[in-house]
């Protein structure tokens, strides 16, 4: 029986304040579909919180990065995270994927365009730069998270199928987008 393909689980879900938890419902649907799930946790949180800041995130920037490197392919949850567009800390993962030739898959619970999130956005703030413009091109994000996944991937961002934004932590379109890289890989 061939070995069983290694996805790291990019997002901002580490945030979540029952991470754990939810990482096990994210393996176990990689489980399924016969792909090993690597879900970046600080489980020690306690080493972590005794080490000084600067050793403490360099810590897990290292073990991330090991993580990455151990993986075959990423799928990243690209749910807006406090703001109009993807976790910053994702697109990186998502970016040195794409730049060592693995494969990149990406998902959003958020079915509302791009243009339409950011142009919500600037109404809740003052705008830093008055009279710059975001073309949207009715894409589901800054087209550079597209056009990697389409690059690194071959396939576009999954999106909610009804058209309706869901819940951050919702599995539907993770589980979607699982089937969809496990029968490309097959």
């Amino acid at each position: 029986m061939a070995a069983r393909r290694r996805v790291y689980l990019a997002g901002p879900d580490v945030f979540l304040p029952d991470a754990p938890a939810h990482a096990a419902r994210k393996r176990a649907i990689c489980a399924r579909h016969g792909l090993a799930a690597l879900a970046p946790l600080n489980e020690d949180v306690a080493s972590l919180a005794a080490m000084p800041h600067d050793q403490a995130w360099r810590t897990i920037f290292a073990k991330d990065l090991a993580m990455m490197a151990q993986a075959d392919l990423v799928i990243a949850n690209l749910t807006p995270f406090r703001g109009p567009s993807a976790d910053a800390g994702t697109l990186v993962e998502l970016g040195w994927f794409l730049g060592a030739g693995k494969p990149a898959f990406g998902y959003s619970n958020s079915a509302t365009p791009f243009a339409t999130r950011n142009a919500a956005f600037l109404h809740t703030l003052p705008d830093p730069v008055p009279g710059l413009s975001v073309g949207g091109f009715g894409l589901p994000d800054n087209l550079m998270i597209p056009g990697t996944l389409e690059a690194a991937g071959g396939m576009p961002m999954v999106l909610p199928e009804n058209g309706m934004d869901q819940d951050f932590t919702s599995l539907d379109v993770f589980t979607r987008c699982v089937e969809l890289v496990a029968q490309r890989l097959v």
